[in-house]
C-alpha cells in the first residue's frame, strides 16, 4: 500500500502537462552532443516549451542524456535533454534543465504561436 498516493498523482499530472505542450513548426540546424555517438548534426522539426524534435543523420539511444545546441530568434540554446522517442530518423527530446526556457524557448514559442494564428486566418 502506498502511504503517499497524492504526490505520485501530482507528479504524474505534472509530467502529462509538460508532455502535451503546444508544438510549433521550427526548422533550424541542431547539434547533438552524445557520449555514445559523438557529435550528431541535424535539423529541428518542431519545438515546445518542454522539448524539441529533430531529424538526425546518426543514431542515438532512447533514454540517453545528450547536450543540444541550436539557435532561436531570442538567442542560442545550449541545454541538456533526454532522448524520449525515435521513429526512423526523427527523434523527440525532452529538455532536462530549464536554464534557457524562460529567456529563449518560451518567448520563441509565443512568437511562433502568434505567427501560426496569423497564417491560419489568412
Amino acid at each position: 500500500m502506498n502511504p503517499h498516493p497524492q504526490p505520485a498523482l501530482t507528479i504524474g499530472s505534472d509530467l502529462l502537462d509538460r508532455r502535451y505542450q503546444p508544438r510549433f513548426k521550427l526548422a533550424v540546424e541542431i547539434r547533438v552532443h552524445s557520449k555514445v555517438s559523438g557529435l550528431v548534426k541535424g535539423q529541428t522539426v518542431d519545438i515546445s516549451e518542454s522539448g524539441v524534435s529533430a531529424i538526425l543523420r546518426n543514431e542515438l539511444g532512447v533514454g540517453e542524456l545528450v547536450e543540444l545546441d541550436f539557435s532561436l530568434p531570442f538567442g542560442r540554446v545550449n541545454t541538456y535533454a533526454i532522448v524520449r522517442q525515435r521513429s526512423a530518423f526523427r527523434y523527440g527530446f525532452h529538455f532536462a534543465e530549464s536554464n534557457c526556457i524562460d529567456k529563449i524557448i518560451r518567448p520563441t514559442c509565443r512568437t511562433l504561436a502568434l505567427g501560426q494564428q496569423v497564417s491560419e486566418k489568412s
